[in-house]
């Protein structure tokens, strides 16, 4: 509920939010196009520079003025477009202000009379395809001499795209850039591209503990993975007792049904679905018809179209065995023991059941010691006995790292023997810190060149999968070029990719995000701090007004004014322009609280103003703190947080602001 209240005359009108305000235009917007008489497509508005486009690109270059998209467009494509890339492409163009598109292949002879009066060419294809590596060279772009896998180089300008890459995956990452290249109706821009991923695997682990996603979560987050350019969704649930205490069973016909969909909409966007068995509760590692249920059990899942496979064993214990078949096999329980049993079980499956397989990606693995760096008799025997081929994963230094630099990990894959692969718990927010918060920080504290020493890295997200998208968002771009990562940048276009494009939804929402930035660890540190830009606005104000000048304090309460109105207008600003209903649901009492903190705030400004007026302030200062213990009592939904607890806003800095306001 917004406050309401009677005004001041001297109440400053809202003004624009600055410093956290963002400027999200992807170019110059150009003038619309004519009905008749349109202009050749390179007869647009010139961009000044190229736009934002998330990930970075490896290479950007503007290449002149904005292309003119006029209502009726060839577009070409090539063997290796599947239907996906094409439909992306088609919907770009059609946002662009296309209303016909005439599509044939590439190197087939059109009719006449679907050339008439096309002014724009789009070419997607193969950049090995002769024709659309000749089309490239002829748009200004280049075809690089080494092709990296997911690669592509784009080029635009003189009526010409060229959407070439270097697989199928490449082809259809170039049309995401593509998508960013709108810069207004009728307009694109014109540049070249050439662009490829530092680190192969990007994305997410559903890991975390409480309650689960749903299936439209997971649904709605495969499709989300292919607009940032995420390849790798890890399925293991906590809840899905078919991965864990019921390993060996096989799934029901409902629940393999719900598996095959979320394969099938992860392989629309280019996503790997990736299986992950954790049978480390109770497997007999020394007994081979355990090791026959559990290359069965990932067979179901190959059967129903996956292709990359795991093995937790994670959070178990190896100071006992599951069964006295091991401990004749391997010994007393103990580090080097462990290490040698599960060797032989991960070497079983990728010799036995991925190399099977010729389309199966390498075994992924998370390992029972995941987060350090320090050597021992467990990682020894792995980095000694296990297949080179398999993928290790790792958290970092600690479970929730503050940080991670480069000699972390390179020290990382020095212990196991080959780059690891990053397991980051953030945003989780499934840990007694992080009671009653979103995390919603940018993704920071990463140090650049991360891709020399990774094969990848996940982020283990929150229980609110709306929500989680924020970091999501940063995690993927990190990871596909991590040496010009700009964490505020990302930051921005998550705010923009979730308002949809309306600049007042994004600045609302990055206020929002603001009142929910603090990160903690597992122990007393915080790795990302509370409010940072409200807690600079408040500092600032507070010094302003304590210098006694009545003209610092009248110009303080107008900027600060302007501020609060739009962290108080934010949740009713956020859920008029959001339209992901989930993100509106998950977040749904954080905006509540939200709406009354935002009334507090004000109280506590008019009965600043009123002192400035030789009034007391009293009845103002009163209704703040009758608000801010409203506001305080919200509580997380029952049932979709762990742990449960009270809602926390802007904590340690709103909150104090208001309490020792009437003291100033």
């Amino acid at each position: 509920m917004t406050r309401t209240s009677t005004r001041h005359p001297y109440r400053v009108p809202r003004l624009p939010l600055l410093g956290a305000v963002v400027l999200l235009a992807l170019g110059t917007l150009s003038a619309p196009a004519q009905a008749a008489g349109e202009p050749p497509a390179s007869a647009a508005a010139s961009s000044a520079a190229p736009p934002v486009v998330t990930p970075t690109p490896q290479h950007m270059r503007s290449a002149g003025r904005d292309l003119r998209v006029p209502d009726r467009v060839r577009l070409l494509l090539g063997d290796d477009v599947d239907a996906s890339t094409a439909d992306l492409i088609e919907q770009t163009l059609r946002s662009a202000g296309a209303r016909h598109i005439i599509t044939t292949a590439v190197g087939e002879n059109a009719s006449p009379s679907h050339g008439r009066g096309v002014r724009l060419t789009v070419t997607a294809g193969s950049i090995e395809d002769r024709a659309v590596a000749r089309s490239l060279r002829a748009a200004g772009g280049t075809v690089p001499g080494t092709l990296v896998a997911e690669g592509y180089s784009l080029a635009s300008r003189d009526g010409t795209v060229v959407l070439a890459g270097n697989d199928g995956d490449g082809i259809y990452y170039a049309a995401q850039t593509l998508r960013q290249l709108v810069t207004g109706k009728r307009t694109l821009a014109s540049v070249t591209v050439t662009d490829h991923p530092a680190m192969p695997l990007r994305g997410s682990i559903e890991g975390f503990y409480g309650a689960p996603w749903s299936h439209s979560d997971r649904l709605d987050q495969l499709a989300f993975y292919g607009d940032i350019k995420a390849n790798t969704y890890i399925y293991t649930p906590k809840d899905d007792t078919y991965l864990r205490e019921e390993w060996r069973e096989p799934y029901p016909a409902d629940r393999l049904a719900d598996l095959r969909d979320l394969i099938e909409q992860a392989r629309a966007h280019h996503v790997d679905f990736t299986y992950a068995l954790s049978p480390g509760l109770s497997v007999c590692y020394s007994d081979p018809g355990d090791v026959s249920a559990l290359k069965t059990k990932l067979g179901t899942l190959y059967d129903q179209g996956a292709r990359s496979f795991y093995v937790a064993l994670d959070d178990i214990s190896y100071t006992e065995w599951n069964c006295a078949a091991d401990r004749e096999r391997y010994g007393a329980p103990g580090r080097g023991s462990a290490g040698q049993a599960q060797a032989d079980l991960l070497n079983a499956v990728q010799h036995d059941f991925i190399e099977a397989h010729a389309d199966a990606g390498p075994l992924q693995f998370v390992p029972t010691e995941y987060s350090d760096t320090a050597d021992s008799a467990y990682k020894s025997v792995l980095r000694e006995r296990l297949d080179p081929k398999v993928i290790v994963q790792w958290t970092g230094t600690d479970v929730v790292p503050p940080s991670i630099s480069l000699a972390d990990a390179e020290a990382a894959a020095a212990v196991w023997g080959r780059k690891v692969f990053l397991w980051d718990n953030y945003p989780v927010n499934d840990y007694g810190q992080t009671t009653g918060r979103l995390l919603m920080a940018p993704y920071d504290k990463r140090e650049a060149g991360l891709h020399k020493a990774l094969s990848g890295i996940v982020l283990n997200p929150m229980n609110q999968a709306a929500a989680s998208k924020v970091a999501l968002f940063g995690g993927a771009s990190f990871a596909w070029n991590d040496e010009d990562y700009d964490p505020g940048r990302t930051w921005r276009a998550a705010a923009d990719h979730l308002a949809d494009g309306d600049r007042a939804t994004a600045r609302a929402l990055l206020a929002f995000f603001d009142t929910q930035h603090l990160a903690p660890t597992f122990g007393d540190t915080n790795w990302q701090p509370q409010a940072p830009e409200l807690d600079a606005r408040l500092t600032d104000f507070t010094k302003a007004w304590g210098s006694g000048s009545p003209a610092r304090r009248h110009a303080a309460l107008r900027e600060l004014g302007a501020y609060a109105d739009v962290l108080a207008g934010a949740p009713e600003r956020i859920r008029a322009g959001v339209r992901d209903p989930a993100f509106l649901a998950q977040t749904e009492p954080w905006l509540d609280a939200l709406d009354v903190w935002g009334g507090a705030l004000d109280a506590t400004l008019d009965g600043l103003r009123d002192r400035l007026h030789s009034g007391s302030g009293q009845e103002d200062f009163t209704e703040a703190a009758e608000l801010a213990e409203r506001a305080a009592a919200f509580t997380t939904i029952p049932g979709t947080t762990r742990p449960q607890g009270t809602i926390k806003v802007a904590d340690g800095v709103l909150d104090t602001f208001i309490e020792q306001a009437p003291e100033m």
